[in-house]
């Protein structure tokens, strides 16, 4: 299961660095996860600890990366388009940006938090434009393109719905926009939309159906980013005060982020993405210094990390309610047939089972399923059993 995230925001506000920081890890140490890469496509990692320590092994992982008992999965990161006003009626690349949605079931809207930014991405003093505004902007493209999309024909379509007593017509436009139709019908459910005559429902109707909808469907996150300027640390407490309800706000900065792994990779420090420090182990010039002792106070000690991971993996974890399991074949050596230990790390939904686990690995195993073991325990699992994160796992397969 590829989980893929979309990186949106307006020019100017560090969402290309965000996105070339996510993806800096250096993957040559891991099997290279996705057949075709699109260049506005980029593999980066969600952060787990690993189960290797507890269980006394040496991993030597397949699908992801191992570092120091942190676990590194892939995922799909789609840098979207940078946006502007009137993105939705194909302004900029808007129809890019929207198309690019489509595939993305979890956002993450990178904000320059010290409003140095205007709506258009152009530079202003920073303190002069309010970062707050740039998340609404972005809820009004985003709502105004899905209104856009589910309201064409919507005379015909209408008049299906009261015929045939059915949404098939309606559902079929959400899920044309990669949304599941369980959120759709909630949705009617909730606004008490499927009480009414669909040749009745007003504009304001089918917006609220489609606000509703965005928010279940395409969860975001808010990366606060530019934070280590001293005039971020206000509004950022500010965008989470107000926006703590809807969004889980998250103070980043991605320059910072970009700067560490650069310098990890260079040889200079050690550091491990999502970390709140790190160690100089190497030769930095008295530059490098300066700028590592600027990240460490202004980022680092202020912030708890840089961010970066933290967003991913808030999205990740939190926003679409993921796990992760480490299946094996050998329940006793938490190996696979060849020997490899705790080999895959999978992202799995945390309402599967263990049969769902069986059938994500392959769809013949999944046919076969019989029952599954904990490894930990040596304990049954059975085909309706939902998994626990971090959970090692052996499917047993009938002959």
């Amino acid at each position: 299961m590829t989980v893929q995230v979309g990186i949106v925001g307006k020019p100017n506000t560090g969402k290309s660095t965000f996105f070339a920081a996510s993806t800096l890890i250096d993957v040559k140490r891991a099997p290279y996860p996705f057949t075709t890469i699109e260049p506005n496509v980029g593999v980066g990692y969600v952060r787990v600890q690993c189960v290797c320590k507890e269980l006394g092994v040496k991993d030597n992982p397949r699908n992801s990366i191992c570092i120091d008992g942190w676990r590194f999965i892939p995922v799909e990161l789609i840098d979207v388009a940078g946006l502007v006003p009137g993105a939705w009626e194909g302004r900029g690349l808007g129809n890019m940006f929207l198309d690019h949605l489509r595939r993305a079931p979890v956002l993450i809207h990178v904000v320059d938090a010290s409003g140095g930014t205007d709506e258009e991405g152009r530079p202003v003093p920073p303190g002069t434009h309010d970062p707050l505004q740039d998340v609404f902007f972005l809820e009004k493209e985003f709502a105004m393109w899905m209104l856009q999309v589910v309201s064409r024909d919507w005379e015909k379509i209408s008049k299906l719905i009261d015929l045939q007593k059915k949404y098939d017509e309606l559902y079929a436009k959400f899920t044309g926009l990669g949304v599941d139709v369980g959120v759709v019908d909630k949705a009617l459910e909730e606004l008490s939309l499927k009480t009414k005559k669909a040749t009745s429902w007003t504009r304001e109707d089918l917006m609220h159906l489609v606000e509703y909808v965005m928010r279940k469907a395409k969860p975001m996150v808010i990366a606060a980013n530019k934070a280590d300027l001293d005039v971020s640390e206000d509004n950022i407490k500010r965008m989470a005060k107000e926006l703590g309800d809807r969004y889980t706000v998250v103070p980043t900065s991605a320059e910072a982020e970009l700067a560490l792994r650069k310098a990890e990779k260079a040889g200079l420090i050690r550091y491990i993405p999502g970390d709140p420090d790190f160690e100089i182990v190497g030769k930095p010039t008295r530059e490098q210094e300066k700028a590592l002792e600027y990240i460490r106070e202004k980022v680092l000690k202020r912030w708890g990390s840089t961010g970066v991971q933290k967003a991913i993996d808030t999205a990740v974890f939190e926003k679409l309610g993921m796990i992760v399991v480490f299946p094996v074949e050998n329940e006793k050596k938490f190996s696979d047939s060849h020997g490899n230990v705790l080999p895959d790390a999978l992202l799995v939904s945390k309402e599967a089972t263990a049969r769902d686990l069986a059938y994500q690995i392959h769809t013949d195993i999944g046919r076969r399923f019989s029952f599954a073991i904990d490894a930990r325990t040596g304990q049954r699992v059975s085909a309706s059993e939902k998994l626990r994160h971090r959970m090692v796992i052996k499917i047993v397969v009938a002959h």
